[in-house]
């Protein structure tokens, strides 16, 4: 099966390159991305200190369960009659926004990455390495103790976290469990304290706590907050000479509201998402292994985005850019593989794409089947519960793989002149995220596609 695509090629200037994001867990960061996030972190320290204000401000506002002050707002440890029990989650979510709204005034290429602390424990790892975040320990004072008070969660803490249905229950089972807790008091040094946002590993560890709640969301739909404006984001607080504006919780219980999606296990899904440019007169999405846009992924009339990738951009049906927008679809080039491969996938390194310049055509998504290549039909029911299956064109030979979140392959079937795939037994999966692989019988990936178990 053979994709055209065609795209507007524009000229851009530096100084306009502003983003979005993809997040992703921090060991799928090129060595690129991670040291230009180091550099743009002692950036922000330079001032004017982005740093020391959330912290302060975190500080200034983080009572515990109103002991203190039973008058005083506050961030964290809500009750259940407070008006602003469940701003936790909320809140912090614009508190991550805000720190790479900043990082990406200074490359637009960067992105907030997660810790995912239900299994990356040792105090060893990759994270703490001198290039990476463990430079800051000592060059900003921050007294790390790794590994000297815990628990950091496990991965079945996260799972009965995506379990629970209510959502003041699921926030405060978060906020107070390991899940949320654990990474303050392992760290240690300013983490466990009301100035943690000072250490660079709260925003890896709050993006992860994001991902958390952004995955509870996709199952249950039904996060929602009592108030109506945040601390700090009441539309009357003044950072660096500008206020910042009014924001409610209930508008970013999406993460899409903010133009931040995820790529997980080497796959980024961007849909239903609009570019606005809100927030940035250019979007840009960048990830190392492979963008997938689609689903009611729209680029307007007037608007610009683009997307990059060390290894493929995939343009899918539903993914439009209407004539007048300014879209690109980019491979880099310059900044190569960590070594770290995902489902059989390769680098591609020529752009896999037909530009036309004619701006008066839409951009959408063509097909032009002169081949025998199966054409698959996405799988259904997603969310599911005990079964999927999986529709063809024609039949074939092909075998299915179930990979957990982890990257961990936990099922595997072949099928023979088949044109209905059908995987039975999955009642006794976790809830949860999986990835479902089909691949030919030339070992060629027909789909690659994110599932959600009930």
């Amino acid at each position: 099966m053979k994709h055209i695509y065609r795209i507007l090629i524009f000229l851009c200037f530096a100084n306009s390159l502003v983003a979005q994001s993809i997040r992703k867990n921090y060991q799928e960061m090129t060595d690129y991305e991670k040291t230009e996030l180091v550099d743009a972190f002692y950036e922000l320290r330079n001032g004017p200190d982005l740093f020391n204000d959330l912290a302060n401000f975190h500080s200034d506002f983080f009572n515990f369960d109103n002991t203190t002050d039973e008058t005083r707002l506050d961030l964290h440890f809500n009750l259940p009659d407070e008006p602003e029990r469940e701003i936790f989650l909320a809140w912090h979510r614009r508190q991550m926004f805000e720190m790479e709204q900043a990082v990406q005034d200074i490359n637009p290429d960067i992105s907030l990455a997660w810790w995912d602390t239900s299994i990356d424990q040792s105090t060893t790892s990759p994270l703490w390495d001198q290039d990476f975040l463990g430079s800051f320990n000592a060059n900003w004072n921050l007294n790390r103790n790794l590994g000297g008070n815990g628990p950091l969660p496990t991965p079945q803490d996260v799972t009965n976290l995506y379990a629970m249905t209510d959502f003041f229950e699921f926030s405060n089972e978060l906020e107070r469990r390991p899940v949320h807790r654990g990474a303050h008091v392992w760290t240690g040094g300013a983490m466990p304290t009301p100035l943690s946002p000072r250490d660079p590993i709260f925003y890896f560890h709050h993006s992860f706590v994001d991902w958390v709640w952004h995955n509870w969301e996709e199952i249950h739909q039904s996060s929602s907050f009592l108030t109506t404006s945040m601390l700090r984001y009441d539309g009357t607080y003044v950072y660096d000479g500008q206020t910042l504006p009014l924001v409610n919780p209930n508008d970013i219980t999406d993460s899409r509201s903010l133009g931040v999606f995820f790529g997980v296990n080497g796959l980024a899904e961007l849909d239903n998402y609009i570019v606005s440019n809100t927030y940035r007169p250019e979007e840009v999405f960048y990830y190392q292994f492979v963008i997938e846009a689609g689903d009611n992924f729209i680029v307007p009339n007037g608007s610009s985005c683009r997307m990059e990738s060390v290894n493929e951009v995939r343009l899918l049906p539903g993914f439009e850019a209407a004539a007048g927008s300014n879209f690109i679809a980019a491979i880099d080039q310059e900044n190569g593989l960590t070594g770290k491969t995902f489902y059989g996938e390769k680098p591609r390194l020529n752009k896999p794409y037909d530009f036309d310049a004619n701006i008066n055509k839409p951009i959408v998504w063509e097909e032009d089947n002169k081949d025998d290549t199966p054409v698959i039909i996405q799988p259904y029911p997603n969310p599911f519960t005990e079964k999927i299956t999986i529709n063809l064109n024609k039949k074939t030979n092909c075998s299915v793989e179930v990979y957990n979140m982890m990257g961990m392959l936990i099922r595997q079937e072949a099928f023979q002149n088949t044109d209905n795939i059908i995987i039975n037994n999955l009642y006794g999966l976790s809830s949860g995220f999986y990835v479902i692989k089909v691949v030919d019988a030339n070992g060629d990936i027909l789909m690659a596609k994110r599932v959600v178990k009930l």
